[in-house]
């Protein structure tokens, strides 16, 4: 029992020293995890970065008092801690890039409405055939191949997978199930990032950016107030509009003389025609 205590303490304070030294901290849920995912995940974020599964307990004393209140709220049910010299953002990303599409399974939810399309399929005729039936997919037999026929909506999103669609499902190496790592939380810089900031990529940031600035352009330019993204347009605007009133009011300037007596011909030639005189 010593031993063990001892053993505890051990790991206790090697875990402590660890995320006293990581640039960042974060929790990954662990539920609906496969363990292919789980070990695909490690290799990837190798190296750099530390996925450590333990009890409950003996996170929350290597935390202390500095980490925990941070980190607890994104510690329920299965996790692991993430111990990382990458930013919370980038360590996300690199997380959130290893997925795994899984089969489904009886009585599972659609996450998405699930379709069979028409054409040919790599399934052998026999008794498979049955069974994509019993699923209410029309199939036919042509040269010998196994062929779909219809599109055929076999479930819709948010309903109860059956067993019969399950089946068949697997027979056509349908995957509609997937399963993304994320972090509930993470803790970099004495600031705490949850899952909805930790979610903002650049490719997001980069698209608000650039539409903010378009509205904001948009705004100051429809008001007149000069910046230097607008200067150019705006002294158009402003010569066109100036030589529009020069015109209007027939104001003899150098740059209107020539319109207007460009304005003056087309107007004579005009009464010439209606007269019938030759301009």
């Amino acid at each position: 029992m010593a031993s063990t205590k001892q053993q505890k303490a051990e790991y206790v304070a090697m875990l402590q020293k660890e995320l006293g030294t990581a640039r960042t901290v974060a929790i990954m849920p662990l539920d609906g995890m496969p363990d292919r995912l789980l070990q695909k995940v490690r290799n990837a974020l190798k190296p750099g970065s530390r996925i450590v599964i333990a009890r409950k307990k003996l996170v929350e004393r290597a935390m202390g008092e500095r980490l925990l209140p941070k980190l607890e709220g994104g510690m329920n049910r299965n996790f692991a801690v993430v111990t990382s010299d990458k930013e919370p953002f980038e360590l996300y990303k690199s997380l959130n890039s290893n997925r795994l599409r899984l089969m489904a399974k009886p009585n599972q939810i659609a996450p998405q409405e699930i379709v069979i399309e028409p054409g040919d399929t790599s399934v052998a005729p026999g008794q498979t055939v049955t069974e994509l039936k019993n699923a209410g997919i029309d199939v036919q037999i042509k040269q010998g191949k196994v062929v779909i026929a219809k599109r055929k909506v076999l479930v819709e999103r948010g309903s109860k997978i059956s067993k019969a669609i399950a089946n068949a499902l697997k027979i056509l190496e349908v995957t509609p199930f997937e399963v993304v790592p994320k972090l509930s939380v993470a803790f970099s810089s004495e600031l705490v990032y949850n899952e909805a900031a930790l979610m903002i990529d650049s490719d997001y940031v980069s698209s608000e950016l650039a539409k903010s600035f378009n509205e904001a352009d948009t705004l100051s330019t429809s008001i007149g107030m000069v910046t230097q993204y607008n200067v150019s347009r705006l002294v158009v605007r402003a010569y066109r509009s100036a030589m529009a009133v020069g015109v209007e009011g027939k104001i003899l300037e150098p740059e209107i003389i020539s319109i207007l007596m460009a304005d003056a011909a087309s107007a004579a030639s005009s009464v010439a025609k209606q007269a019938g005189v030759d301009a």
